[in-house]
């Protein structure tokens, strides 16, 4: 029964993990990444469709991304889809490709992508604690319910802080992993 919860609570906290990770992959640094613009919705035919569904992006160069559209219809709505989003890029395009370049990050953009990046880190630090009060209310009714003692309970509740405090440590290395990509000029 101990192992089970744990084992669910593990789970869930490396998927929190692992949707910050994919977060802060869409967060623009100096360098162009496919992961800057494909889940940028693009109204084609009428849907809401991400980039990636309709085009493939590549990276001809460190600071160039390329979108080649499937349908050439689509290209002046990703387009529109690329200004509108809150990257600050500016794409250019011919009958076939959409190329957006990545410009420099001024100073002040790299403080608010940093704050950007505080607060996405914390907000995954919320949700693996929040994880920890989901498994630590499981355990607590499974001894209510006589289904463990209140030993088995004390150290299944250690060994569950000890998995949060890992998972947050890695989430916090994550965070910054993503500052240092983000400062780097």
């Amino acid at each position: 029964m101990i192992e089970q919860i744990l084992t669910e609570i593990d789970g869930k906290m490396k998927k929190a993990a692992d949707a910050l990770t994919r977060d802060l992959a869409s967060i623009r640094t100096g360098r162009a990444s496919p992961a800057l613009v494909e889940h940028i919705k693009v109204d084609y035919h009428g849907v809401l469709t991400p980039i990636n569904q309709i085009a493939s992006i590549s990276i001809p160069e460190a600071k160039m991304i390329l979108i080649q559209p499937w349908d050439r219809s689509s290209i002046r709505s990703i387009e529109k889809a690329v200004l509108t989003s809150d990257l600050s890029l500016n794409p250019t395009s011919d009958s076939n490709v959409i190329r957006i370049p990545i410009p420099p990050l001024t100073e002040e953009r790299r403080r608010d992508l940093i704050r950007v990046v505080h607060k996405r880190v914390e907000e995954a630090r919320i949700a693996l604690r929040n994880l920890r009060r989901e498994g630590i209310e499981r355990l607590r009714q499974t001894e209510r319910n006589k289904e463990i003692s209140q030993d088995q309970y004390a150290r299944a509740s250690e060994q569950l802080q000890r998995l949060t405090d890992s998972f947050i440590d890695q989430v916090n290395d994550i965070g910054q992993g993503k500052e240092t990509e983000v400062m780097e000029v």
